[in-house]
This record gives C-alpha cells, sequence and structure tokens, in this order.
C-alpha cells in the first residue's frame, strides 16, 4: 500500500469527505446503473476505463462531476492526492477555470510545495493540449481512449492557450479564493495546538487561528460582494 505524507492524507480525507457529502444530499442510484453500462462496454474505450477505475478505487460517479472521472481515465491521472492536484492544474492550463478546479489547485499548492514544478509542468501540458472541459461520459464513453489520447496533441488540432489578460474584477475574485485557502490552512495547521495544557502554545496558536478565520470570512464576504455585483449586472437590460 502506497504511504502518504501528512499533507496527502489531509487532501485524500478532505477529497473522500466532499464525496461522502454529496453523495449523501444527491440521488445516486441512476449513476451506479449508469457504471454498470460502462462495464458492458468493448475492452479499450474510455467508458470501460472510467467504470475500472472507479472499482478500483471503491468510488462511484458523483453527481454534476460526472466528468471529473472521464478526465482522470483520459489524462491518465491516478486518483490520489498529488494526482488529483495535477489534474487540476492540467485543467486549468487547459482553459478550465472553474471555481472548484482553482479552490482545489489552490489547495494542493499550499499543502504541497514540493511538488510546484510537477504542477508548473502538468499546467504547460494543459495549454498545450486541445480544449477538453466541455467533454462529457456520454458522448466518448464508447470511443477508443487510445485515440482519444493521441487527438489531445495532435499538431493539427491543437490550441496553445497564451496567458489571459485579467480584469480588476477577476483578480479581486481568484484573490478571494487565494484568502481563503490560505486562511483555512492557517486554522487547520494551528488546530492541535489548541488543545494543548500550555498556555504559551495556546496563545501562540490561538491568534493565527483567528486570523485564518479572519482571512476565510473576508474572502468570502468579497466573493459575495462580487456575486451580487455580476447578478445586478446581468438583471439591467443591454441597450
Amino acid at each position: 500500500m502506497k504511504k502518504y505524507s501528512i499533507s496527502e492524507k489531509i487532501i485524500k480525507k478532505s477529497f473522500y469527505l466532499s464525496v461522502w457529502i454529496i453523495e449523501k444530499i444527491c440521488d445516486t442510484e441512476k449513476l451506479k446503473s449508469k457504471i454498470a453500462e460502462l462495464e458492458k462496454l468493448e475492452q479499450g474505450t474510455l467508458g470501460k476505463e472510467i467504470a475500472k477505475n472507479l472499482k478500483e478505487n471503491n468510488l462511484n460517479l458523483v453527481p454534476n462531476f460526472e466528468s471529473h472521472d472521464l478526465k482522470h481515465s483520459l489524462l491518465g491521472f491516478k486518483m490520489t492526492p498529488l494526482d488529483e492536484i495535477r489534474m487540476q492544474a492540467f485543467m486549468i492550463g487547459n482553459g478550465n477555470w472553474s471555481l472548484v478546479s482553482i479552490l482545489i489547485f489552490l489547495y494542493g499548492v499550499i499543502l504541497l510545495p514540493n511538488k510546484w514544478n510537477i504542477f508548473l509542468q502538468d499546467l504547460r501540458k494543459g495549454q498545450q493540449a486541445i480544449p477538453i472541459k466541455e467533454w462529457r461520459i456520454d458522448e466518448f464513453a464508447d470511443k477508443q481512449i487510445d485515440e482519444l489520447r493521441q487527438s489531445l496533441f495532435n499538431p493539427k488540432t491543437q490550441k496553445v492557450y497564451s496567458m489571459k489578460k485579467w480584469t480588476v474584477r477577476e483578480i479581486s475574485q481568484y484573490g478571494s479564493f487565494a484568502i481563503i485557502a490560505a486562511g483555512i490552512f492557517g486554522m487547520l495547521f494551528c488546530l492541535p495546538y489548541l488543545w494543548s495544557a500550555n498556555i504559551a502554545d495556546l496563545v501562540g496558536a490561538g491568534f493565527p487561528f483567528v486570523a485564518g478565520a479572519i482571512l476565510v470570512v473576508g474572502g468570502l464576504i468579497n466573493l459575495s460582494i462580487l456575486s451580487q455585483k455580476t447578478e445586478l449586472e446581468n438583471s439591467i437590460p443591454k441597450k
């Protein structure tokens, strides 16, 4: 069995907790039957590989995140803490600037600073591949996985992403994500010391813990304000 570092264990438990919560609040029965259908596909197809990976890791398809498992199988990233972050790095480079991808990536960057060079390489690979963020299982399940992988870096269809120019709002938004991630990391780091009988430990950990909580709340407030502004702008009829 593979041994994980403390940081990787935190990432792994966080992901399994997230999946568990989603499974509890969503109906997963339809997706279980979908896995059974994927298992019936021919060997070498993307759908067959997805079903195989889920079975080997004792996982199910997660509602609204089915394409996540597609990307794991298509890109060859294992369902391990490190590869989970690596895949998000690839997808961000590939143009998938979603809230979930950015938060997971920042979470990994903070907890795994010794892997930054690997994440950078994956991000660059994502920039060199054709866009796959819109790919869905229903559309590609019966396609041969080797052929799909070759098409990702086909020079004829390849699109290299240049660094986008960020607006003030985008900088503020992604800055909020970074602040929230930093605050959560600070709180988790200080949490064990808050149970210490040593007053010095309590005081030394208490202030950073509160500061981390303030960062999280501040980031959430800023995101809420940005969301309200966006909704207001969208509600104004365009001339």
